[in-house]
């Protein structure tokens, strides 16, 4: 009988300490699912800073190099330019890294797409209306919506093998690449509207005199 009551309490003690681990264990992993959420949100936040540094940096240069800037006198076009410059400075002091955990194949996958871009952005002097089209066919590739136009097949197979943070940032890159180039379309155009007013009035001004 008494071995019996010390056998139970002995139970007893080991069904205590047994529960007693569960509970801290789980109280832990709670803690530990807490702390995730908030690594994630830390991620997401300091993704939107970079996001931000790009835009702004992208938005100082538009700036800088925009029909309207060519349009204002020299002493103006000065002064604007130097707090343009001040202003990216100040933004390039911003420092901040997300990097992004890659496996082997998603690295290699990565420096593919990477280098494909970089072999059309070389290609702009050359012919910017090819490298358009063909950078329109890369962006279509990471576009989850049907594209309005071709998809380069072999480029979407490389994106897919990237890591999911890697997509995104290409396809960034490709948005951002086809807005400068539309810049420049919008500020060749211009240009050559200006030109052709120019020679009109030149004209029109020549006939008055003969």
């Amino acid at each position: 009988m008494a071995q019996a009551k010390i056998s139970a309490k002995a139970n007893e003690g080991r069904f205590c300490r047994s529960s007693s681990m569960a509970d801290r264990s789980g109280r832990l992993l709670e803690s530990l699912d807490q702390l995730e959420l908030r690594v994630e949100a830390l991620r997401e936040a300091a993704t939107a800073v970079e996001q931000e540094k790009e835009i702004l940096l992208e938005m100082i240069h538009s700036i800088q190099n925009s029909q309207d800037m060519r349009q204002i006198s020299d002493g103006e076009r000065e002064e604007l330019n130097l707090t343009a410059n001040r202003l990216m400075g100040r933004t390039l002091t911003v420092e901040v890294s997300v990097e992004t955990i890659r496996n082997p194949q998603q690295q290699e996958s990565l420096k593919h797409a990477t280098r494909i871009i970089d072999e059309v952005v070389n290609k702009f002097l050359d012919d910017l209306g090819s490298a358009k089209n063909h950078l329109m066919s890369l962006y279509s590739a990471c576009s989850s919506e049907v594209p309005p136009g071709p998809v380069d097949q072999k480029f979407q197979s490389i994106v897919i093998g990237c890591a999911l943070e890697d997509q995104k940032k290409i396809k960034r890159r490709l948005e951002t690449l086809l807005r400068n180039i539309e810049n420049s379309d919008k500020s060749i155009k211009l240009l050559e509207h200006s030109k052709g007013g120019n020679k009109t009035l030149q004209q029109s001004t020549e006939s008055r005199f003969n």
